[in-house]
């Protein structure tokens, strides 16, 4: 745990040295994000503020993962840097929608085909086990894709996307390592201390936003580590310290808040016959901020809740996905009728 510690200090301390450096620079050249109707902040500020993030990752990286190991996480780290790029240019200058998702599919296509990240089978999931080959290749896009985009989506509060991306990287960081998965570990926990450093400028007031540049390369890597999870998971021995019982409903739990969210807007969109990528306040963090909450709290309520799903799959970490799958359903739309409901009360109370 020495390499993961130093990591995520390291990546914390330069993330934290580059980040004011960064939004002075992006202040002084007027590239700012200017306040609009859909937009809830009222001042113009930076959204790069993924390259300070990525910066303090890299270097970090360089510094604890052994070269004996380059070998195994260049073409992650190519993933990354190809949707990092798109990112900064999505940021200066907005890309239309398919020019974003060709990118997207090119730094998926790099993570399937030269770091052998895939879905390969189902893992026992509603008696399935294998799957054909095509179709393991179409959830794998899917879900790098889905994922990448759904922590991008919930990126619209101070402090949020950071917070939920944390709290993954610190599940996934501890995870791989008690898995012997060292390098991943590494690796998490790299970003995760580039992220917490960030959200000390992020939190609520924040002075710079995370940005495309960040949203992006955060979401795909949690998408790669998702897979990843599920493949060394399914693949350890029942008697393995680190082995779930689930694999797709773990997996779920972690990702829980990205996943409710991105499916509650589309159903939302879609009941008022209303394309899925059209932009609107139909969030869930909106839906709390409507409550009266400000980011922060709003951002504690979800963080909270993203911990409870995470601690219920470690307590009942030896049930099936058959238990837990279900279960995690259920708590979600319990929740979120619970929230609607407190919305209904608000708008119709005296």
């Amino acid at each position: 745990m020495v390499q993961q510690i130093s990591a995520v200090i390291t990546a914390f301390i330069l993330t934290f040295l580059i980040t004011p450096l960064v939004t002075r620079f992006l202040f002084e050249k007027h590239i700012v994000d200017i306040p609009g109707k859909r937009k809830i902040h009222k001042a113009a500020k930076p959204s790069l503020g993924g390259i300070p993030i990525f910066i303090g990752y890299l270097l970090a990286s360089l510094i604890w993962v052994n070269l004996q190991e380059w070998k195994n996480i260049k073409f992650i780290l190519l993933a990354q840097s190809t949707i990092f790029i798109i990112g900064v240019r999505d940021d200066l200058l907005p890309l239309k929608v398919i020019y974003k998702l060709m990118g997207q599919v090119l730094a998926a296509t790099i993570a399937i085909f030269l770091f052998d990240v895939r879905i390969a089978s189902c893992y026992g999931f509603l008696g399935v086990y294998e799957i054909p080959e095509a179709l393991s290749y179409a959830l794998t896009y899917i879900t790098l894709i889905g994922i990448t985009n759904s922590l991008n989506l919930i990126d619209g509060l101070d402090g949020l996307a950071g917070t939920i991306a944390g709290i993954i990287f610190l599940f996934f960081g501890v995870w791989f390592f008690l898995a012997g998965e060292n390098i991943n570990s590494i690796l998490a926990f790299a970003l995760l201390g580039g992220i917490l450093a960030f959200l000390i400028y992020n939190w609520q007031p924040s002075s710079i936003f995370m940005g495309d540049t960040g949203s992006l390369l955060i979401g795909l890597t949690i998408a790669m580590f998702t897979i990843r999870f599920m493949n060394v998971n399914y693949s350890l021995p029942d008697s393995a310290f680190a082995k779930f019982g689930s694999t797709v409903g773990v997996a779920v739990c972690v990702i829980v808040i990205l996943l409710v969210d991105t499916l509650r807007i589309i159903i939302l969109r879609l009941l008022k016959r209303q394309s899925p990528f059209t932009p609107d306040k139909s969030h869930v963090h909106h839906a709390i901020s409507r409550l009266g909450m400000t980011h922060s709290q709003t951002t504690l309520i979800l963080a909270g809740v993203q911990l409870l799903f995470i601690s219920l799959a470690i307590i009942f970490n030896q049930l099936g996905d058959h238990y837990i799958v279900p279960g995690a359903v259920l708590l979600s739309i319990l929740l979120s009728v619970f929230l609607d409901r407190l919305i209904f009360n608000r708008v119709s109370g005296p």
